[in-house]
């Protein structure tokens, strides 16, 4: 009876794991993580998205970027806005938030989800210029 139950209660714990740590196909399929030169040249002509707060932004950001602010109660809304089947090129400060929003995007049915690695820090530091 012991064994019965530790075993059920580890194949219970197993399978808890595995699907917390897996992501939707979808999600494999839409995003990509890619480097500051890979997005400074492929998101020309493209839809740049900075989910900073407002006060981020305007300290500095990607020429050509429009601010969707992650935290904001219509993220959603506002990025459902946005053709599914288009590029979107997303950042934020460090990588972490864009990972978040990128995740919820492709969940929304994008298709083409161009995360830059390791946010606008990456980007500052591999000597590309910020608008203010």
């Amino acid at each position: 009876m012991k064994t019965t139950l530790k075993l059920t209660i580890l194949l219970f714990v197993a399978v808890l794991g595995i699907s917390c740590n897996t992501k939707s196909q979808s999600q494999i399929d839409s995003i990509s993580v890619i480097t500051p030169t890979e997005f400074k040249e492929k998101s020309v002509n493209n839809t740049i998205i900075d989910v900073r707060t407002p006060q981020e932004f305007s300290e500095g950001h990607i020429e050509g970027a429009v601010n969707i602010n992650y935290f904001d109660k219509t993220f959603l809304d506002q990025i459902a806005k946005y053709e599914k089947n288009e590029p979107l090129f997303i950042y934020c400060k460090s990588g972490n938030r864009s990972s978040q929003a990128s995740k919820k995007m492709a969940d929304l049915g994008f298709k083409q989800i161009y995360d830059l690695e390791g946010g606008i820090l990456n980007w500052v530091k591999n000597n590309n210029e910020v608008k203010k």
